[in-house]
């Protein structure tokens, strides 16, 4: 059986707008859905541990799909989210691969968190796979290789676009643009269509582009498990 960490934000402030932020549900709901299905063993982290903040865009009607509307019915998945691991207990050689699902708060505190960098750091040096979706990949920012270049510097990525902020009208709210970090990071940033599916492989790093990606870039990184 499969070992899989799924890293959440603990972030629930979007800027100065004084609106609440946090993870996208169906972001964490799809994945996590796909990584049980498989019979895989998941547990679930954030930097502050215990119960993560939803964004309450991603809990409105119109966002909803089959995995959140099964993760409303699942008191055995709301427990395991209630109750995440604090990051910083979290020993990253006892997982086979790790996922990071995004919403806006990832942008925040793992991009930034300690524990988080060195949890990417420790996975991709043991040459196991990393998935992230959406804002989560913005927590490889502050991540560098063992010669000091910027993880992105040469890898293929994608995650939430410039065209895609500007759609939720945020991009003066975020403190960076994944696009443009990446792209100034010597990344090879990639997008699909706005809203679109769209995965990016590059070695045994997966990135989705948007929330639309989630269940595919969950599969992606299963199929690097196989």
């Amino acid at each position: 059986m499969h070992k899989i960490l799924m890293v959440l934000t603990s972030h629930d402030r979007l800027g100065d707008t004084g609106k609440k932020t946090g993870f996208w549900l169906e972001e964490f709901a799809a994945p996590y859905y796909v990584f049980k299905d498989a019979g895989a063993d998941v547990t679930l982290a954030s930097p502050a541990g215990g119960q993560p903040p939803l964004d309450p865009k991603s809990d409105a009607p119109d966002a909803q799909t089959d995995a959140t509307r099964r993760f409303r019915e699942d008191a055995q998945a709301q427990q395991a989210l209630a109750s995440t691991v604090p990051l910083a207990q979290v020993d990253a050689a006892a997982f086979d691969a790790v996922f990071y699902p995004g919403g806006h708060g990832p942008l925040w505190d793992l991009a930034e968190d300690t524990a988080s960098i060195a949890l990417i750091t420790a996975t991709a040096a043991a040459g196991k796979p990393l998935g992230l979706v959406c804002h989560a990949p913005g927590a490889l920012k502050n991540v560098k290789t063992v010669d000091g270049k910027p993880f992105v510097a040469g890898r293929r990525v994608t995650g939430f676009s410039n065209a895609e902020e500007a759609g939720v009208g945020l991009t003066d709210v975020v403190p960076f643009l994944l696009e443009d970090v990446f792209k100034q990071q010597g990344g090879d940033y990639q997008k699909g269509g706005d809203w679109q599916p769209f995965t990016v492989t590059d070695g045994r790093l997966v990135t989705g582009q948007n929330p639309a990606s989630s269940e595919a870039t969950a599969r992606a990184l299963l199929s690097q498990l196989a």
